[in-house]
């Protein structure tokens, strides 16, 4: 049975919208491979609740959750439908592994889902949900939430983890040009660990990665690599791909697995 893939998608500042950068084509590449996608399930840290919910909207607002950056950015728009049908499924299937699950038909798409989604089906017409994150994630707690969407991939469900690789935004704002060696040391380190599959390096990351404080002074933008690294089946392949460092400080390093062999090999270290 194929299965539709599962992606970590650093999407680093907003502005990534309007400034592909090195990540952005490749996420282009590999969205014109994709086929027999149902519906793209999101996992964001800009939605966060006391509980699991689901949203369930019908027609999704592009939300313009942040403040401060260029005028052009607030005109963007992700119009993609939602699909609450196969959202319901999700429901069903998070209650019966457990979860008191909540829903939400209003919800709107919040810019962890909707920028990542413009480079990778630009022309938004995958129906998109999303699956909140729980106040209380840790790593242990958002590898389990992957393992329970896991089988909507069978479903043609594309689950989209997004967050970001590193992410201090005091550094993000005092940022220069140069990149930190703090955060090459950091995504090095995540990217050996993701490719030789060691899931509990990954969960301790916090004790024994280098620089994971200061990477990451809260875990909310590194826990969807958790849910992700859960979704993945254990013999599927992890692919890097290639993000630089924008603003001196974010990783935009990306990953991807369940890819059919062959494909982006060319774009994919």
């Amino acid at each position: 049975m194929n299965l539709a893939p599962v992606f970590f998608i650093s999407h680093g500042a907003p502005t990534f919208a309007l400034e592909p950068g090195v990540l952005g084509p490749h996420l282009q590449a590999l969205g014109q491979q994709l086929s027999g996608v149902t519906a793209v399930l999101v996992v964001s840290p800009h939605w966060q609740t006391r509980d699991v919910t689901v949203m369930t909207t019908a027609a999704p607002e592009t939300v313009h959750d942040f403040g401060g950056f260029p005028a052009k950015l607030y005109q963007l728009q992700y119009p993609a439908s939602g699909h609450p049908p196969l959202a319901r499924e999700t429901v069903q299937l998070l209650s019966e592994a457990g979860y008191g699950v909540a829903v939400d038909e209003r919800r709107g798409l919040d810019h962890g889902a909707w920028v990542p989604l413009r480079h990778l089906l630009p022309e938004a017409k995958v129906p998109v949900f999303q699956v909140s994150m729980p106040h209380a994630l840790d790593t242990a707690s958002a590898f389990k939430l992957g393992q329970a969407l896991a089988s909507m991939r069978q479903r043609g469900v594309l689950i989209v983890a997004s967050g970001s690789l590193t992410h201090n935004l005091y550094e993000f704002r005092q940022s220069g040009t140069s990149e930190a060696a703090y955060a090459r040391e950091f995504t090095h380190w995540t990217r050996q660990a993701v490719v030789n599959h060691q899931v509990e390096q990954l969960l301790a990351y916090r004790q024994l990665a280098p620089h994971a404080e200061r990477a990451h002074p809260t875990e909310e933008h590194y826990l969807p690599l958790l849910v992700a690294l859960g979704a993945r089946g254990n013999a599927e392949v992890a692919h890097v791909i290639e993000g630089g460092i924008t603003n001196g400080v974010l990783s935009m390093e990306s990953y991807v697995w369940g890819l059919p062999n062959g494909h982006a090999a060319t774009i994919i270290s």
